[in-house]
């Protein structure tokens, strides 16, 4: 290990250009479908370039299969997530939660006021679970049908899906992301949060400002008509009661209570599917094969959609894509690329061209200002090129906490500046394991619905102009000397 010579700075940036390359011509050949092998492919060549700099500064392959293992377990729970939410759609699916959804949601929205509808309902219920991603498989998916019934933009739904979901996301306690990056920066939990509020605030009050405007202007176009017709294939195709939320509620509640994400999703999908044998009896049959008993063709039915997802049938080709989806193998392209792009980001860790940039921007860090802009950008400079948030907070957390604390500047600051710059730009990175989640839930392409993601372009902007302005920027009672050793945490 003491033979390992240390990267130069060209050498970190090979693999970030053969990436940044690979990915933009994989966009340009492949299009839309970029997502589903194109960037996986690039993410691994972009491995094996940084893997070969790492060889050649006297790693050993075996300690570079290690930190490849190392990286890849750290995504595991959410890839056991994901799985439970493919499960959790085709049960509810099937079971008519998500249609009843849609239908009432019909009936209440005001298509002038959707955009704005729909990231006021998904904040709310953020805040609440702490879990952007389980609102988007819930709430986001319903109101995506919603979208669907008002023929109103879908990349413009889908930003105010997540804009509403990161913004209740990061200011809640029970999210993981809130509390890594309090635990990372060394800051109390709440302190953390309220000092969120300073930028996160104005974020998502100008993001709201900018929905309804969308909303307003596009309201003209949308197409009465399909409205009712949408309500009565729903009435037609499945049976409709308030009762069929049940499953939606309970999933909350699990998550209100701070239950375990994949137990808590998974229970969801179980119940769905018990909810699809009792009220939607008359669907289940029509889909088992004739030769079996009811008790068989109940279980195989809800057996199958949990693996291999629901789909309906009508002459209405619209209604089936809309009600159409889910099962355990829609989420593994999305596991694919998590895993492909965590490959990448962990040899990046392990033979530390990660390291050399960070070092780099330190040394540019001479004034507070620079100090918490640098962190917001490397934070997202980290979701581009470890391609996941989690990476994004801990890494610059762990680079820039002792020049924080040398600059006499209080914690709250750097966690402040991760959640900025890491939390909330992690979804606008096609390639990063979540927007690569967002779309499988929401099924709209992060290159159509990035540009909408308003509070998670404000948010960051609005970090940086504070920093530059001196706005909230909290200091140390007793600052440490830049000379003084800073004793490990």
């Amino acid at each position: 290990m003491n033979n390992n010579r240390e990267p130069s700075l060209v050498d970190a940036f090979i693999p970030i250009v053969s990436m940044l390359l690979l990915l933009s011509l994989s966009v340009f050949y492949f299009g839309n479908d970029s997502s589903s092998g194109p960037n996986q492919i690039a993410l691994l060549i972009s491995a094996g370039v940084a893997t070969l700099i790492g060889l050649k500064n006297g790693f050993k392959r075996e300690e570079i299969e290690q930190g490849i293992v190392k990286g890849i377990s750290i995504t595991l729970g959410a890839i056991l997530i994901l799985f439970a939410v493919g499960s959790l759609i085709g049960t509810w699916l099937l079971s008519g939660t998500v249609p009843t959804m849609i239908y009432y949601g019909l009936q209440i929205l005001n298509p002038d006021l959707f955009y704005v509808s729909c990231s006021l309902i998904c904040a709310v219920v953020a805040i609440s679970i702490g879990s952007s991603w389980t609102v988007a498989a819930t709430i986001g998916v319903a109101l995506m049908g919603v979208a669907n019934g008002l023929d109103a933009s879908l990349p413009i739904s889908a930003g105010a899906i997540i804009s509403g979901a990161y913004f209740g996301d990061k200011l809640s306690p029970l999210s993981d992301t809130t509390n890594l990056s309090a635990a990372v920066a060394g800051t109390e939990l709440f302190s953390h949060i309220r000092n969120m509020l300073w930028s996160t605030l104005p974020a998502f009050i100008l993001s709201l400002i900018a929905f309804f405007f969308l909303g307003f202007n596009t309201s003209a176009s949308l197409d009465d008509q399909r409205i009712p017709q949408l309500m009565n294939n729903l009435e037609n195709e499945f049976f409709i009661a308030w009762y069929l939320l049940i499953p939606l509620f309970l999933t909350l509640l699990l998550a209100i209570r701070k239950f375990p994400a994949f137990p808590a999703i998974g229970l969801g999908a179980l119940v769905g599917g018990i909810f699809a044998v009792l009220f939607q009896q008359e669907l289940v049959m029509s889909l088992a094969d004739k030769s079996l008993s009811v008790l068989s063709a109940n279980i195989t039915v809800v057996w199958r959609v949990m693996f291999e997802g629901f789909e309906l049938s009508t002459k209405d080709a619209a209604f089936n894509d809309l009600l159409s989806g889910g099962g355990m193998g829609s989420m593994l392209n999305t596991i694919w690329l998590i895993i492909t792009a965590m490959t990448f980001g962990a040899i990046m860790e392990k033979v530390g061209l990660l390291q050399i940039i960070v070092d780099r921007l330190l040394a540019l860090s001479n004034k507070v200002s620079s100090l918490i802009i640098s962190t917001i950008f490397t934070a997202f400079g980290t979701n581009c090129i470890a391609a996941d948030q989690y990476i994004s907070i801990v890494i610059p957390g762990r680079m820039f906490k002792d020049s924080y604390q040398q600059r006499g500047l209080a914690p709250e600051n750097l966690s402040r500046a991760l959640e900025d710059g890491g939390t909330v730009t992690s979804v606008l990175v096609p390639w990063n394991t979540c927007a690569a989640y967002m779309q499988s839930v929401l099924l709209v392409n992060p290159l159509e619905y990035a540009i909408f993601c308003i509070f998670n372009w404000l948010t960051p902007l609005i970090g940086v102009i504070s920093a530059l302005v001196g706005f909230k920027v909290k200091t140390l009672i007793k600052p440490l000397s830049k000379n003084k050793a800073i004793p490990e945490a």
